[in-house]
């Protein structure tokens, strides 16, 4: 082991300030007891019944219905996509969790040493979430879960996250007051000599309104708890409980759950209670005496109301004898010759809450047939009882055992108690980048170079896209529009709405306002856009990798192209099969560009970095430009302030803006370029032309006529920042420094990132 150095040992051993240990410990008891008492842990059944009386809907619900208020509990907001606004459950962000959620914002939030913080929240996915709240809601009316939540979809496209998502949230719920879960356990003290009260002798048994619920531990000499988590309300006969739900409900516009209307105790819960009637001769005040009502937490951890259950081979739950030992003989005597079982397994586990299963499909037909009948019953067959089921049941598939179960001749008989939800892969860059900058960043342990997730999200997005169908669209235009997209146009069109430059006005307008019809284009079970690409488990390994690439300090963009080309040289992942359609489904040209659309950005960078060409520049020529163009059509003279007369309008302006834009015909681009402002203006009548919203590729093209006309000057400056970087001196240092340290300042590099982005920059464009 090596020693840690003597100054370094001498900080960790210095005389630290004196903590009263016993204090510390009174006062951390002190807290657990008052969160104890203060969270209910322990009631009587009339106790109970009490909080019953106050709360009717929260401590009648079934895990459906618990579930459902889960996703309501955290709420809801709206969230702007290009192909429209979407409704989202703050439940998938984890908001309770305490790594940080920033990846939707591109910025994960960063630890003490600098490092972001991971988070495992779902991203996208918000049409999934809105579709299994609706079947939720559908349950609650119909009084139970009747049906199978199965989430289908590519490997790797975020269903277990989704039901990961699903069970931290209800852990996270049972911890408020308002997710409060409550369960009975039976239990018998110890009377004098240590005969069990109530069946030696009457003397010994319960007084009415008597409890046991809050004897301490030495004083009980049995306790038999619920497995099943039964609901408390059970206890009471059939009869009298729907009398008193009826009374509960008669201010609610609902229904009470069908298991507490119809319900019955399991078969161990029920002999215990016949037995108790039975010693006492009907007396229930006395029976409920050995109630003990606790509150319970979900917990994946422990199992408790949220499992998650694998590919296995056996039915989901199982009996087995409870052991007679000292204890147990404390019950009656009615009960001392009978034989009980409890219930175990998966489905004990999962009961009031969640049960996932994960790769159902992948199991046998006959390990899981015994759904079919359970789903439908709310019953689970056992050797010497039937099983209630109260959870809520999710599980996931991949596509191709998907079609072989639909080709199964039983098929048939499970359609009717499924939820068929799919799951493709993200196809909005910015999301997948999300994941990537959340879960994948905080592994990496060094700097990770800008625009590096962003390139392995942009080639992961585009391996997904599959070219559109005219066929299925009712506008045939926008079918023409949509199938003549190119991958990377389509990319952007998902991403930021970005309508190619290429298209008229009028197919501009009609894609822009059109990206939730293409998003969202009709198609069949296994034939729909995300079924087939790189996963972000794909993406995971790639970007990993090419972070311990030894001929870089950092996390860079050449060394995650250079694993993408070699990737795409397998032939053990069906997408790179795929055969090219129009461009589509070509991932080695995808690496080029990815790797183009970085040097894109690192171009931009610079040139707006080296202090050259501010934008205001070109912004303001535009701003002049329209004025002049208005004048000029409505026939009138400009204000010149700085004469104080009005002049006629500059036409040598007009014509080197539009010079620099490559307009053909001036006549009809002024006119085309008025009524996009009038319309405009009609639209916004109190707010000022945006022209970088209204006319964003002709800023561009100005910028770029600005930029080319300066391209020796950037060019020089580059070389110049290459050369500093590199520890020399150049006539142009001071210029050059300026510039590293605006790209650090703005865009995130580092000295190891900025040589790779500058050096390929070089080499690619300004070698000349």
């Amino acid at each position: 082991m090596t020693e840690r150095p003597k100054t370094e040992r001498a900080k960790s051993e210095r005389p630290t300030k004196r903590i009263d240990v016993r204090a510390e410990l009174a006062r951390v008891g002190d807290g657990v007891r008052h969160r104890f008492e203060s969270q209910k842990r322990v009631l009587a059944f009339d106790e109970y019944l009490e909080l019953v009386a106050e709360h009717p809907w929260r401590f009648t619900r079934d895990a459906t219905r618990y579930l459902h208020d889960c996703f309501e509990h955290f709420g809801r907001y709206q969230v702007e996509r290009p192909w429209g606004r979407v409704e989202r459950f703050r439940l998938f962000d984890l908001p309770f969790a305490q790594t940080a959620n920033h990846a939707e914002k591109n910025h994960p939030e960063a630890n003490g040493d600098g490092r972001a913080k991971r988070s495992d929240h779902l991203v996208g996915h918000e049409a999934l979430q809105a579709a299994v709240f609706r079947a939720l809601q559908g349950f609650v009316r119909e009084g139970r879960a009747n049906r199978l939540l199965l989430l289908h979809g590519p490997n790797g496209s975020a269903k277990s996250t989704f039901a990961a998502c699903l069970m931290r949230g209800l852990e996270a719920y049972s911890q408020a007051d308002e997710g409060a879960l409550y369960r009975f356990s039976w239990v018998f003290p110890r009377g004098e000599g240590g005969k069990g009260i109530g069946f030696s002798s009457t003397d010994g048994a319960p007084r009415p309104g008597e409890s046991y619920a809050h004897l301490p531990e030495e004083r009980i000499d049995a306790k038999l708890p619920s497995e099943l988590r039964e609901h408390p309300l059970l206890l009471l006969p059939l009869g009298e409980r729907r009398r008193l739900l009826e009374k509960l409900y008669a201010g609610l516009d609902a229904s009470p759950p069908d298991i507490l209307w119809n319900g019955e105790l399991g078969h161990k819960n029920q002999l215990v209670l016949q037995a108790l009637l039975t010693a006492y001769r009907g007396d229930l005040s006395r029976v409920f005496a050995h109630v003990q009502v606790e509150r319970w937490y979900v917990s994946r951890r422990y199992r408790l109301g949220a499992v998650t259950i694998g590919p296995q081979l056996s039915v989901d739950a199982r009996e087995r004898q409870i052991t007679a030992d000292r204890s147990l003989g404390s019950l009656p005597a009615s009960l001392s010759a009978t034989t009980l079982f409890e219930s175990f397994g998966e489905l004990v586990d999962a009961a009031g809450g969640l049960i996932e299963y994960s790769d159902l499909l992948k199991r046998p037909l006959d390990t899981w047939k015994y759904l079919l009948l359970a789903i439908e019953t709310g019953e689970v067959a056992l050797p010497f009882s039937n099983l209630p089921i109260n959870s809520v049941m999710v599980a996931s598939s991949n596509e191709l055992h998907l079609q072989a179960f639909q080709e199964h001749p039983e098929y048939a008989s499970f359609r009717g108690r499924l939820v068929l939800q799919r799951v493709p892969y993200l196809r909005d860059l910015r999301q997948e980048q999300g994941i990537y900058d959340a879960q994948i960043v905080p592994q990496v342990r060094r700097h990770v170079a800008p625009h590096v997730t962003y390139l392995a999200a942009l080639w992961a997005v585009l391996t997904r896209l599959r070219r559109a169908r005219p066929d299925r669209y009712l506008d045939r235009e926008l079918g023409r529009l949509a199938a003549d997209l190119t991958p990377l146009e389509k990319a952007d069109l998902y991403a930021d709405g970005k309508v190619p430059r290429r298209f008229s006005s009028d197919e501009a307008k009609l894609l822009g306002q059109s990206v939730s019809l293409v998003h969202d284009e009709p198609s069949g079970t296994f034939e729909y856009e995300g079924i087939v690409g790189a996963s972000a488990r794909e993406m995971r390994v790639l970007l990993l990798d090419a972070a311990a690439d030894p001929a870089f300090g950092c996390l860079a963009p050449p060394a995650l192209l250079d694993r993408l080309e070699l990737f795409c040289a397998r032939d053990d992942y069906a997408f790179l099969k795929v055969p090219v359609d129009r461009g589509y489904h070509d991932a080695r040209a995808f690496v080029r560009l990815a790797r183009e659309r970085w040097l894109d950005f690192v171009d931009d960078e610079l040139r707006t970095c080296t202090g050259l060409v501010d934008a205001s520049q070109y912004e303001g020529l535009f701003d002049q430009y329209v004025i002049q163009v208005s004048h000029l059509v409505g026939k009138e003279r400009v204000y010149n302030a700085v004469t104080g007369r009005y002049d006629e309008p500059d036409r040598g302006l007009m014509e080197r803006v539009e010079s620099r834009l490559g307009v053909a015909n001036a006549d009809q681009f002024r006119k085309e370029l008025m009524s996009a402002v009038a319309a405009w203006a009609i639209d916004h009548p109190d707010t000022k032309v945006d022209y970088k919203r209204l006319f964003p590729e002709y800023l561009e093209r100005l910028e770029e006529a600005y930029f080319a006309e300066r391209r020796k000057q950037i060019a020089a400056i580059l070389r110049d920042a290459l050369a500093v970087l590199a520890g020399d001196e150049p006539e142009g240092a001071e210029a050059a420094r300026q510039t590293i340290a605006r790209m650090k300042e703005r865009h995130g590099y580092e000295d190891s990132s900025l040589k790779v982005a500058l050096g390929e920059l070089e080499s690619a464009r300004y070698e000349d």
